[in-house]
C-alpha cells in the first residue's frame, strides 16, 4: 500500500524516536500490540515515500503480518486538514460497500502516544502505478485496458455507495458543491499563494458565474486519479486509498479531476505530470469518459466545465504545496524541482483558462 506522489518533487521527512519518519516506534508498538487484534512485536517501520500530505508506514509484525499506518505529515498544516478521524470513518463506513477499501484495524486519538492522532489499516499488496517504468514491468497490454476500465467502474461504486447505510450521510453538505469548492480553495490560494497569477482570478471569477446545477450528492473522492488506487496483476483495481480530502457534493467533480490527471497513449498533454497511462494498453480519456456515462447513467454533457474546475483547484493545491517547498517546512529541495513544481501550477492555471475559452 503506497500514498500518493505528486511529481516532479517528494517529500521527505525527519525521522522520529527509532528511527521511522513520523513514529515513535516505542510507544507506538505499545498501542499496537494492545488495540490492534493479532499483532505481535517487536515491529519494523518503512516509510512509503512519495506523497506530500498524510504519511503513511509499512508495519511489519513478528509474525510477518503487515499493517499501514496512516497519519498527519510532520510539517506546517491547514487546521482543517489531515483529519485521521474523519479518513477512518470513511473507510470504515465504505468497509461493507462494493468499494475496495483496505480494512480497517484501529484508531489512535490519543495524541500522547505519537503526537497525533493516527489509523490502521490491513496491509493490501498490490502494485501503485506511478511511472512508465513500473507499469510497462507490472502491466501487460490487456491488464492497462483492464485497469482503464476497472477504475473507471470502481469511481461509479464509489459514487452509487448508499451515504445512510455507509453511516456517512453527515459527512458533508449535500448542496452547492462545486460553489463550497471554489470559496475553498481560491482561499487557500489566496492564504498561500508565492505570487500575483491573473489565470486563477480570472478562471474563479468565470466558474462562479457558470456553475451547473447539482444532481443528487454522492460521496465525491476528490483526489481520484490511478496512483491513489492499488490495482492487482490484472489491473483490476483492488484498493481506493488517500480520502483525504472525500466529502459529498457533485460526482462529475471526479470524473472532471480525473480527466486531467489521465493522459492516454494518444492525448494532449496535460498539466499533470504522471505519465504511467501513456503507454500503449490504456485507453484515452473520451473512452474513460464514455465508460462512465455508460455505466452511471448520468448526463456528462457539461464535462468541460468540470474539467476546467479541475485544472483550477489543481492550481490551487499545487500552488499550497509549492508555498510549503518555499517555507522550508518539507526540508531541502532541489532548485530544479521547485522551478519545475511552480512551471506545473502555471500551467494547470493556463490549461484551466483554455477550457473556458473553449466553453465560450
Amino acid at each position: 500500500m503506497a500514498d500518493s506522489s505528486t511529481p516532479p518533487s517528494e517529500i521527505t521527512s525527519p525521522p522520529m524516536p527509532g528511527g521511522a519518519p513520523g513514529i515513535d516506534v516505542e510507544r507506538v508498538s505499545s498501542w499496537l500490540t494492545t488495540n490492534v487484534a493479532g499483532a505481535r512485536s517487536p515491529f519494523s517501520f518503512d516509510a512509503i515515500t512519495g506523497g506530500h500530505s498524510n504519511l503513511t508506514i509499512t508495519v511489519t509484525g513478528a509474525d510477518g503480518r503487515r499493517f499501514v499506518v496512516r497519519r498527519p505529515p510532520l510539517g506546517h498544516v491547514l487546521a482543517s486538514a489531515h483529519d485521521m478521524e474523519r479518513e477512518h470513518r470513511i473507510i470504515s463506513g465504505l468497509q461493507s460497500s462494493a468499494v475496495p477499501v483496505p480494512p480497517i484495524a484501529g484508531l489512535c486519538t490519543d495524541v500522547d502516544v505519537n503526537g497525533s492522532p493516527f489509523y490502521v489499516m490491513d496491509f493490501v499488496d498490490g502494485h501503485v502505478l506511478r511511472d512508465v517504468a513500473v507499469t510497462e514491468s507490472t502491466l501487460d497490454l490487456d491488464a492497462r485496458s483492464n485497469a482503464s476500465r476497472s477504475l473507471v467502474d470502481t469511481m461509479v461504486a464509489i459514487h452509487d455507495v448508499d451515504l445512510e447505510a455507509a453511516g456517512l450521510n453527515e459527512l458533508g453538505r449535500h448542496e452547492g458543491y462545486i460553489a463550497r469548492q471554489l470559496k475553498r480553495w481560491y482561499g487557500q490560494w489566496n492564504q498561500g499563494k508565492t505570487r500575483e497569477l491573473a489565470a486563477v482570478d480570472a478562471v474563479h471569477a468565470r466558474l462562479l458565474e457558470r456553475i451547473p446545477e447539482q444532481g443528487t450528492a454522492t460521496i465525491v473522492h476528490g483526489d481520484y486519479r490511478l496512483d491513489n488506487c492499488m490495482v492487482d496483476d490484472r489491473g483490476e483495481v483492488i484498493s481506493v486509498l488517500d480520502w483525504e480530502i472525500c466529502t459529498l457534493g457533485d460526482p462529475l467533480a471526479d470524473l472532471g479531476l480525473l480527466q486531467v490527471y489521465w493522459t492516454g497513449p494518444d492525448d494532449d498533454a496535460s498539466a499533470w505530470t504522471g505519465s504511467a497511462t501513456t503507454v500503449p494498453g490504456f485507453w484515452n480519456r473520451a473512452q474513460l469518459a464514455e465508460r462512465y456515462a455508460e455505466v452511471s447513467g448520468r448526463d456528462i454533457g457539461q464535462l468541460d466545465f468540470y474539467v476546467a474546475f479541475a485544472y483550477w483547484k489543481l492550481a490551487c493545491i499545487l500552488e499550497g504545496v509549492y508555498a510549503r517547498y518555499l517555507g522550508g517546512a518539507l526540508g531541502d529541495q532541489d532548485p530544479a524541482a521547485l522551478a519545475a513544481f511552480k512551471t506545473q501550477v502555471d500551467d494547470a492555471a493556463a490549461q484551466a483558462e483554455r477550457c473556458l475559452e473553449e466553453l465560450g
